[in-house]
């Protein structure tokens, strides 16, 4: 059964630093991409990075580019989203999801179900 499980998130002060994990399961992570994504509620479903099968693409998007560092680890079949410099705005629900390549949510096949990131002033 494929399974993705974020986690890491909580509640930091603006300026702080934290890294989300996505735990995969039932399947080999290096063999796909993982894209993480961020949802408030109420607005549109963010793509926030990428990660392609061969790691020759990390995409960020506009908002966390210089902050964000997205990696993963084979051997653990984990894949890591370092966030610094966080602001208030970075504030929402993180996903990760898999998929054959880093083209956006509608390609990704499986989804975790997420983890909360809140960032106070």
């Amino acid at each position: 059964q494929v399974q993705l499980v974020e986690s890491g998130g909580g509640t930091v002060q603006s300026g702080g630093s934290l890294r989300l994990s996505c735990a995969a399961s039932g399947f080999t992570l290096a063999s796909y991409a993982i894209g993480w994504f961020r949802q408030v509620p109420g607005k549109e479903r963010e793509g926030v990075s990428c990660i392609s099968n061969s790691d020759s693409i990390k995409y960020y998007s506009d908002s966390v580019k210089g902050r964000s560092t997205i990696s993963r680890d084979n051997a653990k079949n984990t894949v890591y989203l370092q966030m610094h410099s966080l602001k208030p705005e970075d504030t929402a629900v993180y996903y990760c999801a898999t998929g054959p390549e880093c083209t956006g949510p509608s390609t990704m096949l499986y989804w975790g179900k997420g983890t909360l990131v809140a960032v106070s002033k």
